[in-house]
């Protein structure tokens, strides 16, 4: 059974339909809701919570009709959503434990709950601090917080990354995929950057306004190239390696520190495995080149 199974689901305001009969389904795993700014990311997530009705068609969430059973669909979902909306004068314990206690736990399970999820997403001692005075990212940790502290059965993140520098995204994206795989929950992302869904999801589902673009696994997506990725630990072992090749007649080139070799068959296989044995490079990787997804994406 899908997670979520939309079937024609379409949303029309008077000067834009947000949703244009969106037929799509969503499985276990981190899926990527992909799509520029305006194509129908939140507008989606928002009906999936029953907060806005449809103009047309169904989604079904958790086995729920989103809208005669939205009130159980959000006690069995977590969501995050993308706008700074935290309370600047109290502390995130006080938040998070106030939002646990309104899913239905008791005060005490619920204090509990909140330093476990606050420790999870790397809040520690700040937890006891206004809220006012955190960063972008400690601010982005507590939405994330709020959003597992019932112990859902599905997440949704709207745009969790916004506003976090490199560093900041990269241990947002890592917890976010903590939450698909160790903690098993089923998680779906949005996101305008097609890099942060490549390193995090299972699938991805690319919405163009309001329309489906794709919907495919990652792995599909970004299938393999006909080309051998190589990398070496030295530099200018790269550079021989190149040369070593190229003289042997296979089409090379590198980028970056990595050498990328046309597959012509198995012989090409042997052809790498020698050279690197000739010139007694120490070697780091060999495997198959995937497009990454701005390549699918760009074409």
């Amino acid at each position: 059974m899908p997670v979520i199974a939309t079937t024609a689901l379409t949303k029309r305001y008077p000067r834009v339909t947000a949703l244009d009969e969106l037929t799509v389904e969503v499985g276990t795993g981190v899926t990527g809701l992909v799509g520029a700014n305006g194509a129908g990311k939140s507008t989606l997530l928002k009906i999936l919570l029953g907060l806005i009705a449809p103009t047309a068609g169904s989604a079904i969430v958790l086995g729920h009709d989103v809208v005669t059973g939205g009130e159980a669909v959000r006690a069995l979902v977590g969501y995050m959503p993308e706008h700074d909306c935290l309370p600047p004068d109290v502390s995130a314990t006080e938040f998070v434990v106030h939002l646990a206690q309104m899913s239905g736990l008791p005060a005490t399970a619920a204090r509990e709950r909140a330093a476990d999820v606050l420790r999870h997403v790397g809040l520690d001692e700040a937890r006891y601090r206004p809220m006012g005075g955190y960063s972008t990212g400690m601010k982005q940790r507590v939405k994330l917080a709020q959003a597992l502290t019932h112990d859902p059965q599905l997440v949704l993140l709207d745009e969790p990354t916004n506003g976090l520098d490199p560093a900041g995204r990269d241990e947002m994206l890592a917890l976010v995929r903590r939450i698909g795989t160790e903690f098993g929950i089923p998680v779906l992302i949005t996101s305008h950057l097609l890099g942060e869904l490549e390193s995090v999801c299972d699938h991805i589902i690319v919405l163009d306004g309001g329309r489906l673009l794709r919907s495919e696994s990652k792995a599909a997506l970004t299938g393999e190239t006909g080309v051998l990725t190589i990398e070496v630990r030295e530099l200018d072992g790269r550079d021989r390696l190149r040369d070593a090749l190229s003289r042997a007649g296979a089409r090379v080139r590198t980028d970056g520190p990595l050498v990328l070799v046309e597959i012509s068959g198995e012989q090409t296989y042997d052809l790498v495995r020698d050279a690197i044995a000739e010139l007694a490079l120490g070697l780091v990787r060999v495997e198959p080149h995937r497009h990454r997804l701005e390549e699918v994406f760009s074409v």
